[in-house]
């Protein structure tokens, strides 16, 4: 990292500092919000693009993948620049073959684009979980936790048989919810 400035801010991001993260939020988010409204975007794109862009950020310092060769403005505003892109590439808005650019080239890694796209899988899904009934929630969350049909059964009190079959049609219903919306085939499309 080596910048002084950018440990700081980065040392803010990981422990959840609010003064930290406020001041970053305010300085760097005007430059986002002007490309983004100037890109065919509104108000809630901006507030949905810079906390994607945290997240994607605060998940690559807790995994120590973040390799920084500027500064943490320079390298947020094209990970913003990069998910809008992404998001109207899938919207149709902008070419398909249009390139990912940013200010400095050398900051981004190829994996920047993976993890953005990972990100709006995972977004989407998410959303959509959200619409599962009580019951269909509580057993995907133990499936996807890793314990096993026998653990999910002694917790929710089924038969390990029941437990398979009605994370079969939880699976499947969440995958009929997903289906059924845009998302998922503008999501299809970019793969």
């Amino acid at each position: 990292m080596g910048n002084k400035k950018n440990d700081i801010i980065l040392e803010g991001i990981i422990t959840g500092d609010k003064i930290i993260l406020s001041d970053f939020y305010k300085q760097s988010t005007r430059y986002v919000r002007r490309y983004i409204i100037q890109n065919s975007g509104c108000e809630q794109d901006v507030e949905d693009i810079v906390q994607d862009a945290l997240i994607l950020i605060y998940q690559k310092l807790t995994k120590d993948t973040l390799e920084l060769n500027c500064s943490i403005y320079t390298y947020f505003y094209g990970v913003c620049k990069n998910i809008w892109r992404n998001r109207l590439r899938r919207k149709k808005k902008i070419t398909l073959g249009e390139a990912f650019i940013t200010e400095n080239n050398e900051c981004f890694d190829d994996s920047i684009i993976d993890d953005i796209e990972k990100n709006e899988q995972e977004h989407l899904y998410r959303k959509y979980f959200l619409k599962l009934n009580d019951s269909n929630k509580k057993l995907l969350n133990h499936y996807f936790e890793g314990k096993s049909m026998r653990e999910i059964a002694n917790l929710m009190g089924y038969s390990e048989g029941y437990v398979r079959k009605k994370k079969f049609e939880a699976k499947k219903r969440l995958l009929e919810i997903i289906e059924q919306n845009s998302s998922y085939f503008e999501l299809k499309a970019c793969e």
